[in-house]
């Protein structure tokens, strides 16, 4: 019975492969391409692996790239869990079968497909870098084995254990957070190989030593302790990865029960609760805001960053890349303080299209705008509401990037040339925001609408130079100061100035943007409400 439920969910695996690329001819070709580069990458990590054979380090590389790839499949079904319909253990709970056998289903399932494939061929590589001897060998392939189910038991558990999230709607909108995963991961990568390549592979030595203990890294280890010897090691270190997927498997199958056999919310009677009736009073933000229509728009932009999925992954990316590009340049001692003012930069560009974070819900707002009056209004709302963010985070920056420089003579200056950045870009923003508004859909991961790419491209991408352009007098009397003056002496005079002018020029702005909001209306809903 296990093994024809194994055939047939394997065989259900191949034919929804199969069928999702008879659905067009793009996404076959995209699929093709895909597998083509994924594999040619994983064939020339083989090599590259087989290539550091007897180097006195590749240990540690090999532990470390298994340690990175067990990662990497915890956080797969987390942030694309679209792109497995068989991690969807729910579509099966109407079928009888015990959990036991469709766990080893599902296992078996799981080994099909270009991520097993491109995993499988990192694994051996790794094994073959550090083996050395026909015992080695044959832990190898135990190993590789076990590292393999390991990995991929991980993303079950995962799966089962967060599926009533990830298959609703905020759950699949989540998804939009990857952005800032690989954007962490891909600045993390940068710092490591610049590390390795100044101070060479010993520098990952340490590393090696831990997780070489640690499933399913242990496995590869397991082969290194063969290879030189130590027998009774490569068992413990087998035995550790072979234990972490009994445990796996087990947790697994706890959470595939009691998946199958517990009711959810559409099984459930809603009950009316005497809370749910009581009218809802404002919260402590409302009552610290100004009153009028200055202080709603603040608090309905900051809502819209709290609970909209898209919003909160533009900013929290935005947050993260703004600390991560000044704080790793300085840390890799190459950074200069100017860099703080990449913080000022990334949460100006949140003023960019602000009707179209509205979406279609952007017809609300537009009934209450009757005037210029009523534009500018709503403009400096949510201006107001992004320096809320924005000046707190800029200022704790730039001063964490000072403290790590140790150039606290130049912390008025960065401050101040920080200061001017946003003000500019709060007032370009606004102005391309009425000028060339685009939609954002709600569902997938796209962040401009079909036949809207230019616009983006414009407003964005245009509004940062305008916006550098205008920041040219506090940039040329920086460099004056710096060059003709005595710039340790004078510096402070840059910190007001750059305030000021921030504050006058995101002013000029708003009050240029807001005529032109209100005369173009209709126009700007029709372009939000694409999506």
């Amino acid at each position: 019975m296990s093994a024809d439920v194994t055939a047939v969910v394997v065989r259900l695996k191949l034919s929804l492969l199969r069928n999702g690329l008879r659905q067009s001819g793009g996404r076959r070709a995209a699929y093709i391409v895909s597998a083509v580069v994924t594999l040619l990458f994983a064939a020339l990590q083989l090599l590259g692996l087989i290539a550091l054979r007897g180097n006195a380090h590749a240990v540690s590389v090999a532990v470390l790239l298994v340690a990175v790839l067990a990662v990497g499949w915890a956080v797969m079904p987390l942030f694309f869990p679209g792109g497995d319909e068989t991690l969807d253990p729910t579509r099966l709970v109407m079928l009888p079968l015990r959990p036991r056998p469709l766990v080893r289903a599902l296992l078996a399932a799981s080994l099909v497909g270009i991520g097993p494939v491109f995993t499988l061929c990192l694994l051996v590589g790794s094994a073959v870098s550090v083996a050395h001897g026909s015992v080695a060998y044959v832990v190898a392939v135990v190993g590789v084995v076990l590292a393999l189910l390991v990995c991929v038991a991980l993303a079950r558990a995962v799966a089962v254990a967060n599926i009533r999230l990830l298959t609703s709607r905020k759950g699949r909108d989540l998804a939009v957070l990857s952005g800032l995963v690989i954007a962490i991961g891909a600045q993390l990568a940068n710092f490591g190989v610049q590390r390795l390549g100044s101070s060479g592979l010993a520098q990952l030595d340490p590393a090696g030593d831990v997780l070489r203990w640690v499933p399913p890294a242990s496995a590869i280890g397991a082969v290194d302790s063969a290879s030189s010897g130590s027998y009774g090691v490569a068992v413990a270190q087998l035995a550790l990865s072979a234990g972490a997927l009994a445990a796996l498997v087990a947790l697994w199958s706890r959470h595939l029960t009691r998946l199958m056999i517990s009711p959810d919310g559409s099984t459930l009677q809603a009950a009316a609760t005497d809370s749910a009736a009581r009218e809802r009073t404002s919260t402590g933000l409302g009552r610290l805001l100004p009153g009028g229509r200055t202080g709603t728009v603040v608090e309905r932009s900051l809502r819209y960053i709290w609970r909209d999925p898209k919003t909160k992954a533009a900013w929290v990316t935005s947050l993260a890349i703004g600390l991560i590009v000044p704080v790793f340049n300085a840390l890799q001692g190459t950074g200069s303080i100017y860099f703080a003012c990449f913080a000022a930069g990334m949460l100006g560009i949140q003023m960019y299209n602000q009707f179209g974070q509205d979406t279609s819900a952007f017809w609300m707002v537009a009934t209450t705008i009757s005037s210029s009056r009523d534009a500018y209004v709503e403009l400096r709302g949510r201006a107001l509401a992004l320096l809320v963010i924005t000046l707190p985070y800029a200022t704790l920056v730039t001063v964490v990037t000072t403290a790590m420089l140790g150039d606290w003579a130049r912390l008025p200056e960065a401050l101040g040339l920080s200061f001017a950045l946003l003000g500019a870009m709060l007032a370009t923003g606004a102005w391309t925001s009425a000028r060339f508004p685009y939609s954002i859909p709600q569902e997938g991961y796209k962040n401009v609408a079909p036949g809207q790419a230019g616009l983006a491209w414009i407003s964005i991408f245009g509004g940062m130079i305008a916006a550098a352009l205008l920041c040219a007098p506090v940039i040329t009397l920086t460099i004056w100061l710096n060059v003709v003056r005595d710039g340790d002496r004078w510096s402070w005079v840059l910190l007001p100035v750059g305030a000021l002018y921030g504050a006058a020029i995101t002013l000029a702005g708003l009050r240029l943007a807001a005529p032109r909001t209100a005369a173009r209306l209709p126009e700007i809903l029709t372009a939000v409400s694409k999506g």
